[in-house]
């Protein structure tokens, strides 16, 4: 009887994982706005070649396709603390790092994002590994 009850209590969170959560639930909604940003240029809201996917040229539209659904996918996947959201998060991380980082030629220079996604990866990695090193001095 004693056990049964023991398992029913809440389980108190530490300051460092309700931070996590808080942070990837933040990011989750940033990857939302990215996504729809995506979305908003392949379906053509604007004037332009680069604004409707049948006129972007073949390098956007293998980037911007993928990019249109892996960020909601991400968003959900962060939302819900689930682990392969992270997973999924880091794809279009990297996905953008290789379009604006190793390709200003063909998609643009866009060093300030590229910062804004070292700095909320970098802290995510951090918040992850004292995680990490706490339940292992727990254990």
């Amino acid at each position: 009887m004693m056990e049964e009850t023991a398992a029913r209590l809440p389980v108190r969170q530490t300051p460092l994982e309700h931070g996590l959560q808080v942070f990837q639930r933040v990011v989750a909604l940033a990857c939302l706005a990215f996504g729809t940003a995506y979305w908003v240029q392949l379906l053509g809201f604007f004037e332009g070649a680069h604004w409707r996917v049948d006129l972007m040229p073949f390098h956007w539209q293998m980037a911007a396709v993928p990019l249109a659904v892996l960020f909601p996918f991400a968003a959900v996947g962060l939302w819900l603390l689930a682990s392969w959201g992270a997973v999924v998060w880091f794809l279009c991380v990297a996905m953008e790092f290789a379009m604006y980082g190793f390709f200003p030629d063909l998609y643009g220079s866009r060093p300030l994002l590229l910062v804004l996604h070292m700095a909320a990866f970098g802290c995510f990695a951090v918040m992850r590994g004292m995680l990490y090193l706490r339940q292992r001095r727990a254990d």
